[in-house]
């Protein structure tokens, strides 16, 4: 599986898109300051949004997608799915 992601500061804070293959060992490297540079500078952990697909090419064409959106659509998108911008980093096995 290949996941497109968002993380955020916090509730409608510092927003970072990614897409990785192994969505746990992903936020762990973000956390631990190995990931983007743009993450650690921001502190921007909180998975506040994922979607998966099987194929590695809708992946990246969707984050490249969610990129060029303006804020306000990613927060809509959101918002749709997490309203209260809960961290899913809970929710992964």
């Amino acid at each position: 599986m290949y996941h497109v992601y968002i993380l955020a500061s916090r509730r409608h804070g510092t927003l970072y898109v990614g897409v990785t293959n192994s969505l746990q060992k992903r936020i762990a490297e973000h956390r631990n300051g190995d990931g983007s540079s743009f993450v650690k500078a921001y502190g921007v952990h909180r998975l506040v949004y994922v979607e998966s697909y099987d194929r590695p090419d809708e992946a990246i064409s969707r984050e490249k997608q969610l990129k060029r959106w303006k804020r306000d659509w990613k927060i809509e998108l959101i918002e749709r799915e997490n309203l209260e911008w809960r961290d899913l980093s809970d929710l992964l096995v």
